[in-house]
């Protein structure tokens, strides 16, 4: 007897390709900061760096005698006119614009107490984004200073407060105007934030200080050389380069970084 094999119909499968899972494109959400929308903060938003510069200006050579006091006498000042710029210039962390409410006939009386409540609404968000970046950002700035060549063990006092300064041109702004939003803070530590004016600074500070590092290996023998005083100095001047380009230059540009 002769066995009888049974063969099976064969199934046949679909010779389409297959597909590739969706991508998951980050898409940043941020747009340039825009001034708030009065007089007072177009006026001063100019006059700011003016100011800033021209004081580390005249602190110079006090800054070659003795950079550690310098430095620390500059702190107050400097933060001072930081809080001022944020609370004239700048929206509040949550609000594109400057939130109105529609007037009503206030009694008497009432328009002063309300004018300082508005003032006081701007004033606490600064004050704690300046709190932000003494905690968060001075102690950050200074271990990426260290981690590109400032000295570990010794100057420790000058380390701390060029991070200090670096660290109130850069992040003070930014913590003003996006708080903690993770989202926001992510696109300012992938360098991906629209340029402007407060993002250019940012920038153009950390270009400074990194460009302010070149003299100090110098044989030139000048007091200026002393650590961090060309850092420092290369961070304001960066800061006020880094504005101007951003406002004039780069405005809504982003940084691309090739692949």
């Amino acid at each position: 007897m002769s066995a009888a094999t049974t063969i099976s119909p064969s199934t046949t499968t679909s010779s389409s390709p297959p597909q590739d899972p969706p991508s998951r494109t980050w898409i940043p959400t941020s747009t340039p900061i825009t001034l708030l929308p009065t007089s007072t903060a177009r006026l001063y938003h100019h006059i700011h760096p003016i100011l800033l510069l021209s004081l580390f200006y005249l602190s110079f050579p006090a800054l070659t005698a003795n950079p550690v006091s310098t430095l620390c006498k500059l702190l107050l000042p400097i933060t001072s006119l930081q809080i001022l710029y944020c609370v004239l210039c700048l929206p509040i962390a949550k609000a594109g614009v400057l939130r109105v409410k529609p007037k009503a006939r206030p009694k008497p009386g009432v328009k002063k107490t309300r004018e300082l409540g508005i003032v006081w609404e701007k004033v606490v968000p600064a004050i704690l984004a300046t709190l932000l970046t003494f905690s968060l950002a001075t102690p950050l700035t200074t271990i990426i200073i260290i981690l590109f060549g400032a000295p570990l063990t010794t100057h420790l006092a000058h380390n701390l407060l060029c991070a200090t300064h670096m660290a109130l041109l850069m992040f003070q702004p930014l913590f003003y105007v996006y708080g903690v939003d993770a989202v926001m803070w992510k696109e300012v530590c992938s360098a991906f934030l629209p340029w402007d004016g407060v993002w250019g600074g940012t920038v153009g500070a950390a270009v400074g200080a990194w460009c302010g590092a070149a003299p100090i290996p110098l044989d030139w023998d000048r007091d200026w050389q002393k650590w961090p005083i060309t850092i420092v100095t290369g961070a304001y001047i960066g800061w006020g380069i880094g504005r101007l380009a951003g406002e004039f230059l780069f405005k809504g540009m982003r940084i691309q970084f090739d692949s």
